[in-house]
């Protein structure tokens, strides 16, 4: 094998282990995707992560300079299609290969700064941290699936961008104690943590069903390819959705509400039941 290829190979493999080690879940969504889409997923899921890792993780370490040099070696990867991090050497081959727009990159690496200042989020800050940290995420995956294809990426961005913020919203919402007591965040805007109540909770539920239900008409327009992994992600967080839903405003901030593992065998098996019916 070329050396090359293999340092490539190796970094991609990188990238599948990074996935699986943090994420059994989105491990198990990529799964489901056709295999020729694999490595590219794991490559945007594998830069993600680390991203996330520097502002969630290294409490003891200068975090905005290693963000800075996060940043600088990201871009610095990409424009010589080569670095000897393997999550950026990851990374910067998918970009490359699928022609991601920097656009999404600067969106995604923006959101991270806003996570180094402590702070209630006002609507604008808001909306501007849901597209940089979860939309351009989605969109970057749809830049995969669609490849070659760009006048269905045009006609799949508004839902693309509408899945990644139900994620990213009922992520807010499931931890929502963490967020504050580790870290001193509340995303959702006008929200002081401790007039959290039924109320407003509904309210937040509304504003995700509605992104939910906005998404679910992108998914049956997606590739072949890419439907059925999608669509597994899709009814993976509906189900958590729902489970929050149902859970009081006291209880979601007095633990972090899950979906055993079972349940997500069965969500897979009947995403892969109605996937196999409709084809």
């Amino acid at each position: 094998m070329n050396p090359e290829q293999l340092f490539t190979d190796t970094s991609l493999a990188c990238a599948q282990l990074i996935t699986r080690r943090y994420s059994t879940s989105f491990s198990l969504g990529i799964r489901t995707l056709d295999k020729s889409l694999h490595r590219a997923i794991y490559a945007v899921y594998g830069f993600v992560r680390w991203a996330d890792e520097i502002l969630d993780t290294f409490h003891n370490q200068n975090k905005a300079a290693l963000l800075t040099a996060f940043e600088r070696d990201t871009y610095a990867a990409i424009a010589a299609g080569f670095s000897l991090n393997p999550v950026l050497h990851a990374f910067q081959w998918v970009v490359n290969e699928y022609q991601i727009d920097h656009e999404f990159i600067d969106a995604f690496l923006r959101s991270m700064e806003m996570d180094l200042e402590d702070q209630n989020y006002r609507q604008e800050l808001y909306d501007q941290y849901i597209y940089g940290s979860a939309e351009v995420v989605g969109l970057m995956c749809l830049r995969v699936f669609c490849h070659q294809q760009p006048a269905l990426f045009e006609q799949l961005q508004a839902p693309a961008r509408r899945l990644g913020a139900a994620f990213q919203k009922v992520n807010f919402l499931r931890d929502i104690r963490s967020d504050y007591e580790d870290r001193g965040r509340v995303y959702f805007p006008g929200l002081h943590y401790e007039h959290f109540n039924n109320e407003r909770k509904r309210e937040i539920e509304a504003n995700i069903r509605a992104d939910f239900e906005a998404a679910y008409i992108g998914i049956q327009q997606l590739p072949r390819a890419a439907k059925l992994g999608v669509h597994l992600a899709y009814v993976y967080y509906l189900k958590l959705f729902y489970k929050l839903r149902q859970a009081p405003a006291a209880q979601v901030l007095a633990e972090r509400v899950r979906l055993p593992d079972n349940t997500k065998l069965l969500l897979l098996l009947g995403s892969w039941l109605r996937y196999r019916l409709s084809n």
